[in-house]
């Protein structure tokens, strides 16, 4: 008895204290998954969800159910929490919840437009854009997941993805593929800075070797400003491309016939590479394998099918640190 009220006292002191308590008990996926937008309500086109599917495609089920717009969802490094972009309280902003759908809840107290989010490896911090429209900045931010202090990496990136390592950020700086060092702030580029187009969206393999992204070979204008239209049939000439991390061995995985492919996201173990593609007027996710460009369709209903973020346990941390401790605790307990 005496054991069990302490247990209870302890479980009473985390919820008050833990402002990530509810991850304590939330369970990563056991089979691979992969998170997406979709909007698969024709006659409301612009309500985007956060939707979970397999790896084929199959088993598609809506985990936000919300009247907002949702969207642009990461796994965390362990697969017990999503990090995922809503406008739910007036300003596009960080949002996380457990991997279920459940225990919602605001990233920072503040409200300002950030987006496009990345977990550092250890799950412990956050790379993100914020959207600055009334000067067109991207500024490029880490940040606790407590979201206590924001750091200003001194660039404005979009698209930010953390290395496998934690040493290095993969951004878009100004149209080209970046490795920005989070210890230094030192930046290199992924290709020759004589290498023309736009460049975006890079994503890494499970251990770092190797990048996907999407890139148009076609030059913008040099006086195109941000919020300026494409100029026509530009964008359908973006596709996906695989590299190594040095930049050697460049492969191109889709054709660059028809509408443009993007959102490209590489599978942990780096074999193939989901992407966005328009078919038949309504924006579905695809993905490519590397080694043999057989590419297969995974969604079908809907208007818009967005991006795409993958989780194999095979390839994940094996327990968060709040696991750890309740684990831990529990053994003391038992021992008296």
């Amino acid at each position: 008895m005496r054991m069990m009220r302490v247990l209870v006292f302890f479980l009473l002191k985390v919820l008050v204290l833990n402002t990530n308590v509810y991850s304590v008990f939330a369970k990563a996926p056991n089979t691979p998954k992969i998170l997406f937008t979709s909007v698969q309500d024709v006659q409301d086109n612009r309500n985007y969800g956060v939707y979970l599917m397999n790896p084929d495609g199959s088993e598609q089920v809506n985990l936000t159910h919300h009247h907002s717009n949702d969207l642009r969802a990461i796994w965390s490094p362990t697969g017990e929490e999503i990090l995922f972009v809503s406008d739910r309280d007036g300003v596009r902003d960080l949002y996380l919840m457990d991997a279920d759908g459940n225990n919602v809840r605001r990233v920072f107290k503040k409200k300002i437009h950030r987006a496009y989010p990345s977990w550092s490896p250890d799950g412990k911090q956050i790379a993100y854009t914020q959207v600055r429209w009334d000067n067109d900045r991207y500024p490029l931010y880490i940040a606790s997941i407590g979201g206590q202090e924001e750091e200003d990496l001194g660039v404005d990136g979009l698209f930010p993805a953390w290395s496998p390592d934690g040493k290095e950020i993969a951004c878009s700086v100004r149209g080209r593929i970046t490795f920005i060092n989070v210890r230094t702030r030192k930046q290199k580029r992924l290709l020759p800075r004589n290498v023309a187009g736009h460049q975006l969206r890079a994503s890494w393999s499970a251990i770092g070797d190797k990048l996907a992204f999407s890139w148009n070979k076609n030059p913008l204008p040099p006086d195109r400003k941000p919020r300026d239209p494409f100029p026509p049939g530009w964008a359908d000439k973006e596709t996906i491309y695989i590299v190594n991390r040095d930049g050697t061995e460049l492969q191109q995985l889709v054709d660059e016939a028809g509408p443009e492919a993007w959102f490209p996201e590489l599978s942990p173990n780096g074999d193939t590479v989901l992407y966005t593609q328009e078919i038949k007027g309504f924006m579905q996710i695809f993905k490519v394998d590397v080694n043999n460009g057989i590419r297969t369709q995974l969604t079908h209903i809907g208007v818009r099918n967005l991006g795409g973020d993958w989780f194999d346990p095979a390839y994940a941390l094996p327990v968060s640190l709040q696991s750890q401790l309740l684990t831990t605790t529990w053994g003391e307990l038992k021992r008296e």
